[in-house]
């Protein structure tokens, strides 16, 4: 019988914040943990209250009720005449400890004291009072992961006003396309930024941005490549700098319901414009002490990084670790500069408790022969978090030989659509090799079938069954909410549907098998493209993939791509063990039709691969939302291709 490939030393587990919880709740045995999901989900009031406890959560005042209209999705309503603040939640402390640590990729870098983010957070948020930013005003940020981009996001929230960012790589039709939806008073932002050893001017692109932007009144630079940047010529615009106030009246944390907005969200986008989703301060921030304190055992005084940009809602989820008075870390360049090993400098140089990356990072670090533990004092490191796509088993094998063998590592899943997780780690329990270890605590997630059945030991639906706090409050400019209850709620009434192809299993953990629009279909089987990248990822000659269903004779043919190391070509030994390596580890249905070579893969702006948009591509249709891609040139290699037409 199969064993866990990691299981915590008995005294590990029981000190966890996640077995203390279930333990105060009268649960015991191996079971604990299980247990206490059951009764997060039959007495979801009961529990989310709890959560409120254990985060101690600040509030003007209480509330009246935990759970209105229960049962109703959407619908639900969560504490009820509750008045708080978001950033007064995330802003715990006022001493000289470390809040927040950067580093940038060029080793320049700087650390911020609780005590110093506390007043440039006031310095910036009198200047936005002062802007006349209020409650439900629209701040944005065009920037880097750095300290400021923390800070602003503060201030703003402080206020009551919605933050909303994407990253600088973005161009400047995919931040119109989201930004020009929810129309900014303010706008941050940064005269360039580096990646990757090279310098990259954007006052062009905030140029056109400012004059175009509906209803935009001031643009705040930071002069983050050069101190003394010229900011003429763009209008509207001040330097950070100049834009404080630190000697103003302090002003006082606006005191709001529970499901006041404080995020715009917005995804993917590659079928079309992206979804502007909303979201409300007090579920954000009850999700994220869940899954922070119990799911990640995150601890006050412990330092936090995740490889993330400001266009991705791991970012979000990376700045509520305040709310645990834990130090956030926070990393902008190439995470491959100057040399592959950079995140893991970062990690030993600023003594890591938990380190946040993509399971694509993982993998490509494996490939580019990269062992940490063996070159850097990893020993403050507890937990490795790994999202974006499905962890593959060999990458779990990679992790525990190369990183550090007595660590808790903990895939997790869940989206920009709910800021937060359906499905994550337990460290409290085993970690079996290619699983993420169980469902989130307080969401009800099942496994359907075609015909909404719940299943177990088989690939389904991923779905969620019963409301939570941090669902979104809706989309953006869609009044009615019909665009919202069609996005989730029309596959199967009543009930969240997320969009994955998953499966449950022996061990209550789940497999992600990737998205189900984008689940293979030949013959009338779905098939999920991840069992695919499985078994190819894992060939040495081979990068990446991506594995799309082409429309063929009446039925679904399996075409892959594949991306070579620099210098191979895809010959015919190569091809025929890649088929083999595929019927053996999966089964012959999942052997490809067609496998060919290109010399890049689309990838949306958060790096996951775009299946969708090749899909499109390879079947001659316009893909919708070209500004949703990091590399839109890369489409190029999947068009008008001849081998496809035969």
């Amino acid at each position: 019988m199969q064993e866990p490939i990691w299981r915590p030393a008995p005294e590990r587990a029981e000190a966890s914040q996640m077995l203390r919880f279930a333990r105060g709740l009268g649960f015991e045995g191996e079971r604990a943990v299980q247990d206490l999901w059951q009764w997060s989900i039959q007495e979801r009031a009961a529990f989310w209250e709890r959560i409120w406890q254990l985060g101690g959560v600040r509030a003007s005042r209480g509330y009246e009720r935990v759970l209105e209209n229960g049962d109703a999705m959407p619908g639900a309503r969560w504490f009820v005449g509750a008045r708080l603040n978001f950033a007064e939640n995330l802003l715990r402390r006022r001493d000289d400890t470390p809040a927040l640590i950067f580093r940038r990729e060029d080793g320049a870098g700087r650390s911020l004291s609780w005590r110093e983010l506390d007043s440039l957070v006031f310095a910036l948020a009198a200047a936005l009072r002062a802007e006349g930013v209020g409650v439900g005003d629209r701040v944005a940020g065009y920037l880097p992961n750095i300290p400021e981009t923390v800070a602003a996001m503060l201030a703003a929230t402080s206020l009551g006003a919605i933050w909303s960012s994407c990253s600088t790589e973005f161009g400047v039709p995919a931040v119109l396309d989201r930004f020009g939806q929810i129309e900014p008073k303010v706008l941050f932002t940064v005269d360039g930024y580096l990646y990757g050893g090279k310098a990259f001017d954007i006052r062009d692109k905030v140029r056109e941005l400012a004059a175009r932007l509906p209803g935009l009144e001031r643009v705040v630079v930071v002069r983050y490549l050069d101190p003394e940047a010229s900011l003429s010529g763009l209008p509207k615009a001040v330097a950070f700098e100049s834009f404080l106030l630190p000697d103003a009246p302090r002003p006082e944390f606006a005191q709001l319901p529970f499901d006041h907005p404080v995020y715009v969200l917005y995804s993917s986008g590659t079928t079309g414009k992206p979804k502007a989703i909303v979201h409300g301060a007090g579920g954000t921030l009850l999700q994220h002490i869940k899954e922070h304190r119990l799911h990640t055992d995150l601890r006050a005084g412990d330092r936090m990084f995740y490889f993330t940009t400001c266009g991705w809602m791991m970012w979000n989820w990376l700045v509520s670790a305040l709310a645990s008075e834990a130090t956030v870390v926070l990393y902008d360049g190439s995470p491959f500069h100057p040399d592959p090993a950079a995140l893991w400098r970062l990690a030993a140089e600023t003594r890591l408790q938990v380190f946040g990356t993509s399971a694509k990072y993982i993998d490509a670090i494996k490939k580019a022969g990269v062992a940490p533990g063996r070159r850097f004092d990893l020993g403050e490191l507890r937990t490795l978090l790994s999202t974006g796509s499905p962890l593959l088993p060999e990458n779990f094998d990679y992790v525990y030989g190369a990183v550090k063998a007595d660590l808790h590592l903990a895939s997790i899943s869940g989206g920009t659509d709910i800021v937060s997780c359906f499905v994550l780690g337990n460290p409290a329990g085993p970690v079996w090799r290619g699983e993420i270890q169980m469902r989130g605590l307080g969401m009800a997630v099942e496994v359907f079938d075609e015909e909404g059945r719940p299943v177990r030991g088989r690939p389904g639906e991923l779905v969620c069954t019963r409301p939570f706090p941090s669902m979104p409050l809706g989309f953006w400019n869609d009044p009615d909410g019909r665009r919202y209850r069609a996005a989730y709620f029309e596959r199967f009434p009543g009930v969240w549907t997320h969009g994955d192809y998953a499966e449950i299993t022996a061990h209550d953990g789940v497999i992600i098998y990737g998205r189900s629009d984008a689940t293979l279909n030949p013959g009338g089987v779905r098939i999920g493209t991840a069992e695919i990248y499985r078994v190819v990822e894992g060939i040495p000659e081979v990068l990446e993939a991506v594995c799309v269903g082409q429309q063929w004779q009446g039925d679904e043919r399996v075409v892959l791509f594949v991306k070579l190391r620099e210098g191979l070509v895809l010959d015919e030994a190569l091809e025929d063990r890649i088929r083999r390596e595929i019927r053996e580890q999966c089964s012959p249905r999942h052997v490809p039709a067609k496998i060919l070579q290109v010399p890049d893969i689309p990838r949306t702006m958060n790096a996951k691969v775009s299946e969708i948009a090749v899909r499109e591509v390879i079947h001659g249709r316009e893909v919708k939302n070209l500004g949703a891609l990091a590399n839109p040139e890369a489409l190029a290699h999947f068009r008008d291709r001849p081998e496809l037409q035969h």
